[in-house]
Order: C-alpha cells, then sequence, then structure tokens
C-alpha cells in the first residue's frame, strides 16, 4: 500500500458515530450548524457514555502521536525550528497591517483581486457575489477551516448554489450531514461499515458490491468527485500560508484533490484568515518542515500547492482574494490570548490531550476542536454563551499541548486568562452563581478557626456514614456529578488541625516527662549534705579550735 493510500486508511478507520448530540453554535451571529449550545460538560458528558468512540480515538490519536514522536525527533533542531516558528509569527502579528496592505499589492499586481471581510457574513456575501457573477450553480472546495468556520457551504446552499467538498473526509462529513469532529481527519468518528453504507446511499455511481475495504471507498469517491472537478466552473479553497513579498498562496495536502480544484476550474476563490501570512518565501522553508511532522506524521506533504494571482492560459483565469478577520483583531488586542493567532492548524495539541481523546471533537461545538478550539473560540466570540464559557476549563493544565506546538502557544496560559476573564465576567451579576455562592461560604467558613473545625467533624461523621472502604460511591446533588463517573475519597477520620493539635500535645507530654527524668536523675547524682559539710563550715570550726587552744 502506497502512503497515500494509508492516509486514506486511516481516516476511513474503525471509528464510530459519536452520540448525536445537541448542535452547539456562537454568540456574535446565531450559527446555522452548532444550534442551542450547550456548555462543555453537557456535550461532553454524552460523548463519554460511548466507550466505542473512546477506544477508537485513542487509537487513532496514539498512531498520530507516535508518528509525529519520531519524525520530530529525526531533526536535532526541532526545538530551533519551534522557536523560529514563534518568532515569524510573532513578528507578522506585530505588523500584520503592514503585511496585509503588502499582500494586497502583490496579489493586485499579479492579476488577482483581493477583498476584506469584517465578519462570516460579509465574507459569505462576497463569495456568493462572485459566484454568482460566474453564473455557475456548483463549486469545488478544498479542505477549509476559514470556509467552515464562516459556514459558507451552508450560505451558499441557501442560494441555491452546492458546494462539493473534495478532501475524502469532508466529503464523508458532508455526504452524512455531520460534523468535522478533527482538524486533520473530519470524519474520525466513523467507521467504514458505515462509510460504505453511506456511499451507496448517497453517491449514484458507487458500484453495488462496494465493500468497505479502503481502497474500494477512496475509488468511489474518486470516481464521483472527478465528475465535479470537469464540470465545475468555480473552485473554493482557503490557504495554509500566504507569502507577503509575492503575494503567493499556499495550501498543503496529502490526497492530490486539492490540486485539481486549485488548477481546474476558470475562477477560483480563496478564503483566507488575516493571520495566515508569512513574511517571505524563507519564512515559508520553516513551516513546511514544521507543519507536516506536526500534522501527518510526514517529512513533507505530498502535495503543495502554490499560485500568484493569475497565469495566462495555466490555470485559473480569474482568481479572488477574501481577506476574513471574523474577530481576529479583537484577539490581536488581547496581549495574552494573541498568541493564538500563530496557530497552523495542525492539530498536534488534539492528538495528545487527554480530554480531547476521551470527548472527541463534537463536544466543542465548533470546527475548531480540542486545547485550540478551547482557546480560539472564547477569544474571538468571547465568553457570553455556556458553550464558550466553559470551554477554557475543557482542560486538564497538564501543558502536553505546549510542548507539542509547533509555533509554541502556551495554550496552558491563555486558559488560565480565560478563566479569569470568566469570572470577572460574573463579578457584580446579581444573579446567583453557584461556583459563587460556593466560593463566599467557602470563605465564611474558613474565616473562623470554629466554624471550620465544626465543618472538618461534620464532613468526618458524614464519611463515616456513606463511605465504604475509604471511598464515597454515590453523593448527593449538587456534588452527584462526580462520583457519576468516580468514586470520592472519604473524608479522613481526623482533620489535620486536629491531628495536629493531638501531636503537639502529646509532644508537650514527652517533654514534661523528660524534663522530670532528668531532675530525677541530677537529684541522685548529687552528694549527702550531712556527709559532706560546707566549706565554709569547716574553715569556721578549725578557727574556734586555734583559739581555744
Amino acid at each position: 500500500m502506497t502512503e497515500s493510500e494509508t492516509r486514506v486508511s486511516a481516516e476511513l478507520g474503525a471509528g464510530t458515530d459519536a452520540p448525536a448530540g445537541r448542535p452547539v453554535g456562537r454568540n456574535r451571529a446565531p450559527s446555522k450548524v452548532w444550534l442551542d449550545p450547550p456548555s462543555f460538560p453537557k456535550a461532553a458528558g454524552v460523548a463519554l457514555r460511548d466507550s466505542q468512540l473512546r477506544h477508537n480515538l485513542a487509537r487513532a490519536t496514539g498512531t498520530i502521536r507516535d508518528k509525529r514522536n519520531r519524525v520530530a525527533g529525526e531533526l536535532p533542531d526541532w526545538e530551533e525550528l519551534r522557536l523560529a516558528g514563534a518568532a515569524i509569527k510573532d513578528d507578522v502579528l506585530a505588523g500584520l497591517d503592514r503585511y496585509l496592505l503588502q499582500v494586497e499589492e502583490r496579489v493586485t499586481a499579479a492579476g488577482g483581486h483581493v477583498h476584506w471581510a469584517r465578519d462570516a457574513a460579509e465574507a459569505n456575501r462576497i463569495v456568493i457575489d462572485l459566484v454568482r457573477a460566474t453564473g455557475a450553480e456548483e463549486v469545488v472546495k478544498v479542505k477549509s477551516m476559514a470556509t467552515q468556520e464562516i459556514e459558507l457551504n451552508e450560505a451558499l446552499e441557501e442560494v441555491g448554489i452546492a458546494a462539493w467538498e473534495t478532501d475524502l473526509a469532508e466529503l464523508i462529513v458532508q455526504l452524512g450531514k455531520d460534523r468535522p469532529s478533527h482538524i486533520l481527519v473530519p470524519a474520525i468518528h466513523r467507521n467504514r461499515a458505515e462509510i460504505r453504507e453511506l456511499f451507496l446511499r448517497t453517491i449514484p455511481e458507487a458500484p453495488r458490491d462496494l465493500t468497505d475495504e479502503p481502497r474500494r471507498l477512496a475509488a468511489a469517491a474518486r470516481a464521483h468527485l472527478r465528475r465535479k472537478f470537469l464540470s465545475a466552473r468555480v473552485g473554493i479553497s482557503g490557504a495554509n500560508f500566504v507569502v507577503a513579498e509575492t503575494g503567493t498562496l499556499v495550501v498543503v495536502e496529502s490526497e492530490g484533490n486539492g490540486r485539481m480544484c486549485l488548477t481546474l476550474p476558470e475562477t477560483l476563490i480563496s478564503v483566507v484568515g488575516i493571520e495566515k501570512v508569512v513574511p517571505t518565501w524563507r519564512d515559508l522553508e520553516v513551516f513546511l518542515q514544521l507543519l507536516p511532522r506536526s500534522s501527518t506524521g510526514e517529512r513533507m506533504n505530498p502535495y503543495t500547492s502554490t499560485w500568484t494571482g493569475v497565469t495566462p492560459g495555466d490555470g485559473p483565469q480569474t482568481f479572488h482574494l477574501v481577506l476574513v478577520d471574523n474577530g481576529r483583531t479583537d484577539v490581536l488586542a488581547d496581549e495574552v490570548g494573541r498568541q493564538a493567532l500563530r496557530c497552523i492548524r495542525c492539530s498536534a495539541c488534539l492528538n495528545v490531550c487527554p480530554v480531547y481523546e476521551r470527548t472527541g471533537g463534537h463536544a466543542y461545538g465548533s470546527v475548531y476542536p480540542g486545547p485550540i478550539g478551547a482557546i480560539l473560540n472564547p477569544l474571538l466570540h468571547g465568553t457570553a454563551s455556556d458553550r464558550d464559557r466553559s470551554l477554557p476549563y475543557a482542560s486538564t493544565l497538564c501543558g502536553r499541548c505546549f510542548e507539542v506546538c509547533p509555533v509554541r502557544i502556551d495554550i496552558p496560559e491563555v486558559l488560565v486568562h480565560l478563566r479569569g476573564t470568566v469570572v470577572d465576567d460574573k463579578r457584580g451579576s446579581r444573579v446567583p452563581d453557584p461556583e459563587r455562592v460556593a466560593m463566599t461560604a467557602a470563605a465564611a467558613v474558613l474565616a473562623r478557626p470554629g466554624r471550620l473545625g465544626f465543618a472538618e467533624t461534620v464532613s468526618s461523621l458524614a464519611g463515616r456514614l456513606i463511605g465504604r472502604r475509604g471511598l464515597i460511591s454515590h453523593l448527593p446533588p449538587p456534588l452527584n456529578g462526580w462520583t457519576q463517573a468516580r468514586d470520592a475519597p472519604s473524608p479522613p477520620p481526623e482533620s489535620f488541625r486536629t491531628w495536629w493539635r493531638r501531636r503537639a500535645a502529646a509532644a508537650a507530654r514527652r517533654s514534661a516527662a523528660a524534663r522530670r527524668s532528668a531532675a530525677a536523675r541530677d537529684s541522685a547524682a548529687a552528694p549527702d549534705s550531712a556527709a559532706a559539710p560546707d566549706p565554709a563550715a569547716r574553715r569556721s570550726a578549725a578557727a574556734r579550735r586555734r583559739r581555744s587552744e
């Protein structure tokens, strides 16, 4: 099996569907895909009941993680590359206005057209108008996180334009009317048998004897997409990087479908976040070493496509670049959170995260799952919704995400920063908050030694009543959420303060006994006063004897 087929096989691995939880959404503009957002704990609770999902995620992320560790370990200057990547990104963010104007100038000089979009609605409106101007009724798409973020497919569908995903995993998600659950492998939660049934149901040209063998599934998808490639007049892409010095866009991929989208249509529209800029081709060299090793565990991507404007007689003859803000300038204004804009969407943080490995991507309620999603979503959208307010707590703060991030985003630092923001937002609110009520009660108890001692005595007695062998299996509400998935330790039979007082009293008794024993020994060792008269008395008696003589 070729390396490409191995990757396809991984994307068609033996996963299972994540349970269908409530769709979720964001604050700034109501989402059509992620509606009625639950908090992360509620969504994760659904996923945690699917043991098969956890098994499949652990196996898939473990495989990718091991490949990444091997190829990253081959480079003696890996840490220097990470430092260089972070420094380049920080330089871009510090001079983003200048670099973006340079991009506009270079793209325009190369025959392209640049459009600026403040938010998702404006970006979608621009793309719709551009597609309508061509008269096309369908488009083919390269895998793009930016277009998922602005929900471009749904916006195009509303006006009667069909958007076909050409990345194999994205096609599976689209045909199943599903949601992506991983940045790199969006259909990681589906198994091959489900994909076979999906293809037989939704792809007219799929052979009736189709099996769930990865090669056969990939061939069925290829045959289906080939007709789309040859007939589509408009292609839509994102970009992994935009080189400012030449206005060149870069897309890296593993399957080759993206390259067909970028070369066959007459019109190409690229939707790109404003943070995707790198200053020079030499800077790009750093990221072309970091990205493949961190994402797919490869030394280089099989397909790296670059294009600058238009070239007469070669590829699309009309090119549009849509630069999207959609909250990024707000993130840039956050001194701690702005480092999240370094992200190159490699998904390395997902593959090492113990929380993601157990809950999967759907629990995060966004196209950006995992640790990076836990910071990027609240930074982009604010913390007004239940989902975004809960995401900073979707982490153990173990720090593994920072250790593998190719551009050294300190995700734990940003998570703690965002937790502070969530707490600050609650201050002054008249609505009772369970956490604030609990902290107020704790402050009252801890303020007086007597109250603390009483609370310790009560908890110790309660632990003896409901605990068995040092563990409590069932706690009453609202603490029962803890014991639904694990046992709680029983309170110790003796509090630290009681133990300390008992220890101090015992030490005092031992000290007093030691002093009495020492005094007794000294008394026993002293000479008898009658047998040994005082020296002064002896001298006085001797003087009297001499006078009498």
